[in-house]
């Protein structure tokens, strides 16, 4: 508990992330925050930006092959974040360990893009949150902008850049009812780019 509130006093003092909650109140509710993705520092600031209370049953979804990697990684993702790890390419079972977390209770954070991205609007998003929305309809989908963190430490970067960042919470989303993949996915990303479009109205 001690190194996790370091680590959330330095996230902190390094880039900021202060929580907006723009369309709607943190409440102890099940749910899946997806967020847009252009940072090795996404998962930690998001995580960090939450409640004590919604924090300690919200867990991280991680690449494997990343956050599984090295011995400071492993301890990080699995000691202090309680990070769900996931094997990217792993098509339909990646998705396994996920259910498992939501069956027990916990709410996650996930980035539907899959990968980093390089600009401030998310990508394409990937099918897992239509599964994972569509199997678990009683999980609420919250939205969110991680704004700056682009810049932060981007890919292909070394290290991070002390830069002030925000965490912009949007209003919940579902799967309507006969709802395509596909047009849930898009509803989802405009939901992000919505968000982002509050503070750089011209991305």
């Amino acid at each position: 508990m001690i190194l996790a509130s370091g680590l959330i006093g330095a996230m902190r003092f390094l880039v900021g992330g202060k929580a907006r909650w723009m369309g709607g109140e943190p409440t102890l509710a099940q749910r899946i925050y997806f967020a847009n993705h252009s940072s090795h520092l996404d998962t930690l600031v998001l995580w960090a930006a939450l409640p004590p209370g919604l924090r300690a049953r919200t867990r991280p979804v991680a690449a494997e092959d990343y956050w599984g990697a090295g011995p400071l990684r492993r301890r990080l993702a699995r000691s202090m974040l309680d990070a769900v790890l996931i094997r990217r390419g792993a098509g339909a079972e990646a998705l396994a360990p996920l259910a498992r977390a939501l069956r027990d209770g916990a709410s996650l954070i996930v980035f539907p893009e899959g990968t980093r991205g390089a600009g401030l609007m998310p990508g394409p998003f990937r099918s897992g949150l239509y599964h994972l929305a569509r199997d678990f309809p009683e999980v609420e989908l919250v939205p969110v902008y991680l704004d700056n963190l682009h810049r932060v430490w981007p890919k292909g970067t070394l290290l991070p850049v002390p830069v002030s960042t925000e965490v912009l919470f949007g209003a919940a989303v579902r799967v309507e009812t006969g709802e395509a993949r596909a047009a849930f996915l898009g509803r989802a990303r405009e939901a992000v780019c919505g968000l982002g479009r509050q503070v750089h109205p011209d991305g």
